[in-house]
C-alpha cells in the first residue's frame, strides 16, 4: 500500500469549515427562512385559489416561486451533501450523526412544501402554456414541471406523506445507517485488517491472500448475518408498503420513473445484456484457464473462475516493476496521469481536473470508520464537488479516481443551470464517469506491449463484466427479493438462497463452485431508501458511454464541445430524448448490442494474445 501520509484528505473550507462554523449556521438559518418564504407564497396561492381564483395571476406567481425555490434548493442540496460526506469518513462521530438528523428534519419540511407546490401546480396545470408564453425564459422548465405533475399521481395525502417522512428517519434511513456502521467497523482479529481492506485484497497479485481475505470476509459477514438480514428485510418491507399506498404497481416502476427511462428501453438493455452472457462466460473461463496454467489461483476447481479471482491481476513474467499496470502508484503519479488523459480529450476537461486536485477536493486515504468504495458529491453553493475514494496505489484505483472525477466534470458542465436541474437521473449520471474511464483505459491499451496489453484488456473486461454481468445479477436478486418479500419476512438464509440463484442465472458456468452468497450484505445500494434497483443505470452508462466514445473516435477533438453540451442538458429531459439528440435510439436492442461489440472485440484480442503466451 502507498504511504498513507502522502495520500490526501479533502479540504472542505470552501464549503463549510465545520458544522460549528458561522457560515454553516448561517446556511441553516437561510435554509429555514427560505422555506418560510416558500410557505408564505404557497399560502397566498392556496387562499386565492380557494376564495378568489379569478384574481390569481398564476404565471407571475409561478415565476416568483421558482426563483425563490432556486435559492432554497441550492441550500438543501448543499447541506445534505455536506452532512453526508463528513459522516461517511467518520461514521462513529456522534456529532455528525446528530447533524444528519438535524438536516433530515429540515429537509422533511422542504419535502412537505414541495407537496403543497405540487397541489398548486396541479390545480393550475391548464395555465402552464400561458406561463411559458409570458415568461419564455422558463421554457426549459417544461420537462421538469410535467414530471412534477406526473409525480402527483403517486402521492399519499399531505398528512400521510408527512408521517411517512418522519417515520423513515427511524425506519429505513436508520436501517441504512446501521448497515453502513456495521460494514465500516468490521475488522479481522487475526490480521487487524478492516473489512474494506479485506475487500481490497481481491485485487492482490498473491492468490493465497485473495482467497484468505475472501474467506475472512465471508466469515465476518456470516457472524453479522442476523443484523444485515434485519436491515434488508425491513427496508424492502417499508418500500413495498409505501409503494402500495403511493399506487406504484411495483418497485421497478418507481425506479424507471426516477431514472427518466421507459420500460421499453430497459427491456432492450436487459435483453441485450442477457444475449451477451455467453461472451462473458467465455471471458471468465479464459481468465480461469490462464490463472490455472500460470499458477495464479488458489482454487482447486479446474472449471470456471473462483469468485475471489474475478479481480485477480494476470501476472506475466514480461512485466517489470515499472510497468504502469503492475507498479504501485503514488497519489501524485495518479494525479498527473489523469490530468494528462483528461487534457488529451479537451483542454477544458484537463483544466477541471487540475482544479480538483489543486484545491484538495479528494479524500483518498484508507482508514477505520470510513465507508468503502467511492463516490462524488456535488455542491450547488460555489458549484464545486468532493470525491471520496480509498486509494491503495493499484491501477484499478486510477480508474476509480478517473470515474469519480468524471462525475464531477459532468456537474461542472451544468454551471449556470438552475439548481432544480442538478437532479439528473443515475442513468445519465453514469455516462460521464464511464466515458472518463474509457479515455484512460484506451490510452493505456494504445501504449502497451503485448504482455502489458493482456493485463489492461483483462482489467477493462473485468470492470465491464461487473457493470454488465454483476449488475444483471443484482437486478435479478433485487427483483426476486421484492417478489418474495411481498409474501412474508425474509432471513439471512433466504437472501443467501436468492443470491445463489441470481449468480447462477447471470454468471452461470463462468464461475466455479467458490461463489459469494453473502454479496447481498456487502452492496450498500440494496440498503438505500431513496432508490431501488440502483443497478441498471450503471449498465446504461457503460454502453451509452461506449457509443459516445465511438463518436469521439470518428469526430476527434471537435466532439469535446458536443459532449460538454450533452452533459449540460441531462437535467431537463428524458433519457430517450437526450440520446435521440445525440443520434441514438435507445429503445432498440441493436443500439445496446452495438456497445457490447467493442468488448466482444477485446475478448477476441485477449484470446489471441493469451494463445501466443501458452
Amino acid at each position: 500500500m502507498t504511504n498513507s501520509n502522502k495520500i490526501p484528505r479533502w479540504n472542505l473550507d470552501s464549503i463549510f469549515s465545520s458544522i460549528k462554523s458561522p457560515e454553516y449556521k448561517k446556511a441553516i438559518s437561510d435554509f429555514a427562512s427560505g422555506m418560510e418564504n416558500l410557505a408564505s407564497l404557497l399560502e397566498s396561492a392556496q387562499n386565492l385559489i380557494k376564495n378568489a381564483s379569478e384574481n390569481f395571476d398564476f404565471p407571475t406567481w409561478l415565476k416568483g416561486f421558482l426563483e425563490a425555490d432556486e435559492k432554497v434548493s441550492a441550500l438543501c442540496g448543499t447541506l445534505n451533501a455536506y452532512a453526508y460526506i463528513i459522516y461517511s469518513v467518520d461514521t462513529t462521530n456522534t456529532d455528525f450523526l446528530n447533524n444528519i438528523t438535524k438536516i433530515d428534519n429540515l429537509t422533511l419540511r422542504y419535502r412537505q412544501l414541495d407537496l403543497s407546490f405540487k397541489s398548486v401546480l396541479l390545480a393550475n396545470s391548464g395555465r402552464l402554456e400561458d406561463f411559458y408564453k409570458k415568461f419564455p425564459e422558463f421554457k426549459e422548465y417544461r420537462y421538469i414541471l410535467n414530471e412534477t405533475l406526473e409525480e402527483t399521481k403517486h402521492q399519499m395525502s399531505a398528512a400521510e406523506e408527512k408521517l411517512a417522512g418522519e417515520l423513515q428517519q427511524t425506519g429505513g434511513d436508520a436501517w441504512d445507517r446501521l448497515h453502513e456502521q456495521l460494514i465500516s467497523n468490521l475488522k479481522d482479529t487475526e490480521t487487524g485488517k478492516t473489512f474494506n481492506e479485506l475487500r481490497n485484497d481481491a485485487y492482490s497479485a498473491d492468490s493465497k491472500t485473495r482467497k484468505s481475505s475472501y474467506e475472512k470476509e465471508i466469515a465476518l459477514l456470516k457472524q453479522n448475518e442476523i443484523a444485515f438480514a434485519a436491515c434488508l428485510n425491513n427496508l424492502k418491507g417499508e418500500t413495498l408498503t409505501l409503494n402500495r399506498h403511493r399506487k406504484w404497481q411495483n418497485p421497478l416502476d418507481r425506479s424507471l420513473s426516477s431514472a427518466r427511462l421507459s420500460q421499453k428501453t430497459l427491456d432492450a438493455l436487459i435483453g441485450a445484456i442477457e444475449e451477451s452472457l455467453p461472451l462473458w462466460r467465455e471471458y471468465f473461463n479464459l481468465k480461469a484457464d490462464f490463472l490455472q496454467k500460470n499458477g495464479g489461483t488458489a482454487s482447486r476447481d479446474k472449471k470456471g473462475l473462483a469468485f475471489y479471482d474475478l479481480f485477480a491481476p494476470v501476472s506475466l513474467s514480461g512485466l517489470t516493476r515499472q510497468s504502469l499496470l503492475s507498479k504501485t502508484w503514488t497519489f501524485d503519479e495518479a494525479r498527473d496521469y489523469i490530468i494528462e488523459r483528461y487534457s488529451s480529450f479537451s483542454a477544458e476537461m484537463g483544466e477541471f481536473a487540475k482544479k480538483a486536485f489543486a484545491e484538495n477536493w479528494i479524500d483518498a486515504q484508507v482508514r477505520a470508520g470510513k465507508v468503502g468504495g467511492a463516490y462524488d458529491e456535488d455542491f450547488a453553493l460555489g458549484h464545486q464537488s468532493r470525491i471520496m475514494t480509498n486509494f491503495t496505489g493499484t491501477f484499478s484505483d486510477i480508474i476509480t479516481l478517473a470515474h469519480e472525477l468524471g462525475h464531477a466534470y459532468h456537474f461542472s458542465c451544468m454551471k449556470g443551470k438552475p439548481a432544480a436541474f442538478f437532479s439528473y437521473p443515475m442513468t445519465l449520471a453514469e455516462t460521464a464517469s464511464t466515458f472518463a474511464e474509457t479515455i484512460v483505459k484506451q490510452d493505456m491499451i494504445s501504449k502497451c506491449s503485448d504482455t502489458e496489453k493482456i493485463q489492461i484488456l483483462d482489467l477493462d473486461l473485468q470492470d465491464v463484466s461487473q457493470v454488465l454481468v454483476d449488475i444483471l445479477c443484482r437486478f435479478y436478486f433485487e427483483k426476486s427479493v421484492f417478489e418474495e418479500r411481498k409474501n412474508g419476512e425474509l432471513n439471512a438464509d433466504d437472501f443467501c438462497r436468492l443470491m445463489k440463484e441470481a449468480q447462477e442465472k447471470s454468471y452461470g458456468s463462468g464461475l466455479n463452485g467458490e461463489r459469494h452468497e453473502y454479496m447481498w450484505a456487502v452492496k450498500s445500494h440494496y440498503y438505500s431508501t431513496g432508490l431501488d434497483f440502483y443497478n441498471f443505470p450503471y449498465a446504461f452508462g457503460q454502453l451509452f458511454a461506449a457509443g459516445l466514445y465511438a463518436r469521439y473516435q470518428k469526430e476527434g477533438a471537435a466532439f469535446a464541445k458536443t459532449y460538454a453540451e450533452l452533459l449540460s442538458n441531462t437535467g431537463n429531459m428524458s433519457c430517450e430524448d437526450l440520446c435521440k439528440k445525440a443520434g441514438f435510439d435507445i429503445t432498440q436492442k441493436d443500439f445496446w448490442k452495438s456497445g457490447i461489440e467493442m468488448y466482444a472485440k477485446e475478448v477476441e484480442i485477449l484470446k489471441n494474445l493469451i494463445g501466443n503466451k501458452d
